[in-house]
């Protein structure tokens, strides 16, 4: 069955969307991830134009965050203090990120960054965690290699205004969280992801935070941000599409439930690798279609009437 976007003006089968948001919520579920990086490509595969695809994914970031801050809470497993210095890096660079995102589309490029964010960033992450699981699997076979210390002190920990974070056991400059927070807040609102995939590894090893701590914070963080990117995308931009948004989460909450039960079943580095190469395999098909040749050939036009 066919149904009409309205924001995205596109027609769509309703069964491609929820099998999209419930494929993602799987993933989500196997992997522990917000799967944001992944659903805005793959609503760009489809069709859906990529301004549009951002926003609402945002949008849809916003519910599957709030459950997982909630579980977070109850368990005493978010640094408020800290979250809250993110928070304000984090609102700072959302608002910078959505006038950016309407000034880029404005001029016609937001299409081609969005794009090419999405190849820069995929292809990072993704390397990095092959790279990554791949040593955690050689240190399982080889238990007496040394390993490396997982907090490293750089200059910026030297940075002023200090802050204590007692829930974290950390005392170090509020400049860093923040500085995180913006560039994660600018990632939300160009690529329409929670920036979790970032925020997280920079939670543990910049800050030195304990992983215990570090993902019901950066999910707290997330919540805000993302409705705060969700808020200004629909005022300035007129991009969220709640129809879409509403499959998807769907779709995505019954895949989440699926994928929680099959991850128990592998090991975490087989989880790491495998989510690796899907985050290499999507950044591939997008930076396919920055060169390739499209199927339907146009025309700029410019002032005057002129081609």
């Amino acid at each position: 069955m066919q149904i009409y976007l309205p924001i995205a003006e596109v027609s769509v089968n309703v069964a491609l969307l929820l099998g999209l948001g419930g494929g993602v919520g799987f993933l989500s579920g196997l992997f522990g991830v917000g799967g944001g990086f992944l659903m805005t490509p793959l609503l760009i595969f489809i069709g859906i134009p990529p301004a549009v695809a951002v926003a609402t994914e945002a949008n849809q970031v916003v519910a599957a965050s709030v459950s997982g801050a909630l579980a977070h809470w109850r368990r005493r497993n978010v640094d408020v203090k800290m979250g809250l210095v993110l928070l304000a890096g984090g609102f700072v660079g959302s608002s910078l990120g959505v006038w950016l995102f309407t000034l880029l589309r404005g001029i016609g490029q937001i299409d081609f960054v969005i794009s090419v964010s999405y190849v820069v960033f995929l292809g990072i992450i993704g390397v990095l965690m092959v790279v990554e699981s791949v040593r955690a699997w050689q240190r399982q076979r080889n238990p007496a290699a040394p390993r490396k210390r997982l907090h490293q002190h750089y200059w910026v920990h030297g940075l002023p205004l200090k802050m204590r974070f007692r829930t974290s056991k950390l005392y170090i400059s509020a400049l860093l969280p923040f500085s995180i927070g913006l560039f994660v807040g600018v990632l939300a609102a160009i690529m329409g992801v929670g920036g979790g995939f970032v925020m997280v590894p920079a939670m543990i090893y910049l800050l030195g935070m304990p992983t215990s701590i570090v993902v019901g914070t950066s999910l707290f963080q997330i919540v805000f941000v993302t409705a705060n990117v969700t808020l200004l995308q629909a005022i300035n931009n007129q991009t969220v599409d709640i129809v879409l948004a509403l499959f998807l989460l769907i779709g995505g909450v019954i895949g989440a439930q699926i994928g929680a039960r099959v991850s128990g079943r592998l090991r975490g580095e087989q989880l790491r690798i495998l989510l690796g190469l899907i985050v290499l395999a999507v950044c591939v098909r997008v930076a396919w279609g920055l060169v390739a040749t499209p199927e339907d050939m146009f025309a700029l036009g410019v002032p005057g009437g002129r081609e």
